[in-house]
């Protein structure tokens, strides 16, 4: 008896992993709304007929100024005449817009609004508090200075030389980042509280030692990631051949808010701000508009292929 039970638990959770495999995974909660930041109400539940659709995208800006609690001051990298929280508030703000204008039917929610900082914990409570189906962080990137051994005179007849910083400003252009493996256990979790035993239409919840919600978290992890990646490609692919900008490409990164935010998560360093070229660029509208618009495409040929696939 007890081994047809067990046959019949593999074949039902087989059965259930191989249906999945064709769907995005989504939650079926309702959404809890954050009456500050988000602009308007929204039901990213699906159904029957229409099937899986993105509704809502979190925006997070990057850093921010003081804030009255304490250590959530991150103002980020600086350039030469701008600091990288207010050039990632001011691109946040204008995807925003986009994104409601150009996207039918999707709500943009921010992690901020305003030149306050918000704790990294905070911007992922934002972003599952609302079921976002995306989530974009803004940021510019820095390279740190370099070391350079400088001559300063000579003693005895030798060379006597210090160790001073030069700034290195050769950065330039783009890189994607996705969270990284290491926080794999930290990422579970989220998406087991938040996507799995926070389901609403699954009852009470699920033991977290359940062989289903063990496999369901597992799945949701895998799609997500994979989802990540298509999603960073797509964006990359958008800055490098339509705007011709240079590119790091795309990388793993151990990041806070990626790995516990409970959805397909991609950070963007929209360019070098302590590299002259960027920083202009970064600080013009022109620039800011052209980022947001490969952003924008990007996300629309990624809304349009996972909806496709759960037809």
């Amino acid at each position: 008896m007890k081994n047809r039970a067990l046959k019949r638990l593999i074949y039902s959770l087989s059965a259930l992993l191989a249906f999945l495999s064709f769907f995005p995974v989504t939650s079926y909660s309702f959404i809890k709304q954050d009456t500050i930041i988000n602009n308007s109400k929204n039901d990213t539940v699906p159904n029957s007929t229409t099937g899986f659709k993105i509704k809502t995208i979190i925006i997070d800006a990057g850093h921010g100024g003081a804030h009255s609690g304490p250590g959530h001051f991150s103002p980020g990298a600086s350039g030469s005449f701008s600091k990288e929280r207010n050039v990632t508030l001011a691109i946040a703000l204008k995807l925003q817009k986009a994104i409601e204008k150009d996207m039918g039917g999707v709500t943009a929610v921010l992690t901020r609004a305003t030149d306050d900082d918000v704790s990294f914990e905070r911007r992922a409570e934002i972003a599952n508090q609302n079921k976002g189906n995306v989530f974009i962080s803004i940021h510019c990137n820095s390279l740190p200075d370099r070391h350079a051994r400088e001559r300063v005179g000579t003693k005895r007849r030798k060379p006597v030389y210090r160790t001073v910083s030069v700034p290195d400003r050769s950065g330039k252009g783009v890189l994607l980042l996705v969270y990284g493996l290491k926080r794999t256990r930290e990422a579970e979790n989220e998406i087991k509280a938040n996507q799995v035993e926070g389901d609403s239409e699954m009852g009470a919840g699920l033991d977290p030692d359940d062989p289903v919600t063990i496999i369901l978290t597992n799945e949701y992890k895998r799609k997500f990631r994979q989802q990540s990646i298509n999603l960073a490609n797509l964006i990359n692919t958008e800055f490098v051949q339509t705007d011709e900008r240079p590119s790091d490409g795309m990388r793993e990164q151990s990041i806070y808010v990626l790995c516990h935010s409970a959805m397909p998560s991609v950070l963007v360093e929209t360019g070098y701000i302590n590299n002259p070229d960027d920083e202009k660029y970064l600080n013009s509208e022109d620039g800011q508009n052209e980022i947001v618009a490969s952003i924008v495409r990007a996300l629309t040929t990624y809304k349009k292929e996972m909806e496709l696939v759960s037809r």
